[in-house]
C-alpha cells in the first residue's frame, strides 16, 4: 500500500476517534495490533486501546482532533495532532470545573497489511492536568 493510503487511513482514524466510533477505529486495526501509551508499555489488541482512549474522550466530550500535519515513510505514518476541547468528566482524579484544555500530540503509525499494526502515542499528561487544575480562565 501506499504512503499516501497510509496517510489517508491515519485522517480517517482521527475522525472516527472524534466520532467515537469504536467499531470503525477498531475495523482498521491488524489483528496483531499493539498500541503504546508509554514508551515500554505495551496494550495489546484494540480492547487495550479502546480502554485507554475512552478514559479521554469521556472526560472530554465533543473534543475536537485535529490533524495538523503527517510524514510518511514506507510502512509508517507520524501525525501531529491538536486536541481542543472542555473537560466534562474526570481525568486523572481531576473533576470536572469547566476548564478547557488545548494541546498537542505526536503518534506514530505503522501498517501491516493495510492495517495499523501498531499506535505509539506521545504526549505531555502533566501539561493536561495542569491546564484541569488552572481551571475555566486557563
Amino acid at each position: 500500500m501506499s504512503t499516501e493510503t497510509h496517510t489517508n487511513l491515519v485522517r480517517h482514524f482521527y475522525e472516527a476517534l472524534e466520532g467515537e466510533d469504536y467499531a470503525a477505529v477498531t475495523g482498521m486495526f491488524h489483528e496483531d495490533f499493539i498500541f503504546y501509551n508509554q514508551l515500554d508499555t505495551p496494550r495489546p489488541g484494540a480492547d487495550g486501546f479502546i480502554a485507554a482512549e475512552k478514559e479521554h474522550i469521556d472526560a472530554f466530550k465533543g473534543s475536537r482532533l485535529t490533524v495538523e500535519c503527517t510524514v510518511a515513510e514506507g510502512d509508517r505514518v507520524g501525525a501531529f495532532v491538536v486536541v481542543e476541547g472542555d473537560q466534562n468528566g474526570e481525568f486523572w482524579g481531576v473533576p470536572p470545573a469547566g476548564a478547557h484544555v488545548r494541546f498537542s500530540m505526536f503518534n506514530l503509525f505503522t501498517f501491516k497489511d493495510g492495517k495499523i499494526i501498531e499506535k505509539r502515542a506521545h504526549y505531555n499528561l502533566l501539561d493536561t492536568i495542569e491546564q484541569l487544575k488552572a481551571g475555566p480562565s486557563a
